[in-house]
């Protein structure tokens, strides 16, 4: 095999109460990617579509730099070229950086025979990522890679924990068409927190990790709140609290930012009840001047997958 396409989906981070460690995986937003072997040594990124302006130099572009990581590993007596058809816009929070940076290594080692195994993948997309959000961190690779809900127990050394969560758990997300860049959404977060909200915080964080295992749908309702990064981070997003507040009026079992933003997410039980929230979620924007896109979807338990 020279040559394989690839469907890499769109993740939600954090998932509230879970900064920068817990992740999941969607099933109707990604990015369709091209990778092929060539004689001529090295790595080439020959096309890019979606209207984006994204560098072809791999050593500038998140995809190229992790197949670099993987290249360099791997020593193969050949290339590789990538195409790139950006599906995901960069900065809207739903992992877009993490869907090339997967893409490329993912299709690269099956064309090699899969020699490495999935975390090792993820420490090679690593180095992509870091170069969209300026440090390294892996929630929006790992769910993108092993599917369903990921927990990044350790970044030295890497430790990526799949966690199971029930059938019947649906996302309603909406993305409003501005830009909120990664390293800008980090740098606004304080330092230090008080003690009492770290511990409300890691409190509702293995609240959902239990419920998520049991599937308790009303532990997870009461598990997803943040109270240490969205009082900060939802000041860039217009809007916030009326779509968070809508979402739940309209049976979310909650809401919160979908990685840095600009993107709001809501989990619900059941395929209706995430329809309704979409049509709550939809109304705010629809009374505003800001465009969005709004997605219903499945939680996506295989991850990143091959399309031909």
């Amino acid at each position: 095999m020279n040559e394989i396409k690839i469907f890499s989906p769109a993740t939600v981070a954090n998932v509230a109460c879970g900064f920068d460690v817990l992740g999941f995986c969607l099933d109707s937003v990604g990015d369709e990617m091209v990778i092929r072997k060539t004689d001529k040594k090295g790595i080439f990124i020959t096309k890019i579509e979606g209207g984006f302006d994204l560098p072809y130099q791999a050593e500038l572009n998140v995809a190229g730099v992790s197949a670099l990581a993987l290249y360099e590993a791997a020593k193969p007596d050949c290339g590789f070229e990538i195409e790139i058809n950006k599906k995901i816009k960069p900065g809207s929070g739903i992992g877009s950086s993490a869907a090339s940076a997967v893409g490329s290594v993912f299709g690269m080692n099956e064309l090699l025979g899969r020699p490495f195994n999935k975390t090792q993948l993820t420490e090679f997309a690593i180095k992509g990522e870091a170069l969209a959000s300026k440090c390294e961190h892996a929630d929006n690779l790992a769910p993108a890679l092993f599917g369903g809900f990921t927990l990044v127990k350790s970044i030295s050394p890497l430790e990526i924990l799949e966690i199971p969560s029930p059938d019947d758990l649906y996302v309603t997300i909406i993305h409003p068409q501005i830009e909120i860049k990664t390293s800008e959404a980090r740098a606004i977060l304080p330092k230090e927190v008080p003690l009492i909200d770290a511990i409300t915080q890691w409190a509702n964080f293995g609240s959902l990790i239990h419920a998520l295992h049991t599937g308790d749908f009303g532990l997870i309702q009461r598990s997803l709140n943040d109270v240490i990064v969205e009082p900060y981070r939802s000041q860039l997003i217009p809007h916030y609290n009326k779509v968070k507040t809508e979402a739940l009026k309209a049976g979310a079992l909650g809401a919160g930012i979908s990685g840095s933003g600009p993107s709001i997410f809501s989990l619900s039980k059941g395929i209706e009840n995430a329809k309704n929230v979409k049509d709550a979620m939809k109304k705010v924007y629809s009374n505003t001047e800001i465009d969005f896109d709004i997605h219903v979807s499945k939680i996506n338990n295989k991850g990143v997958k091959i399309i031909y």
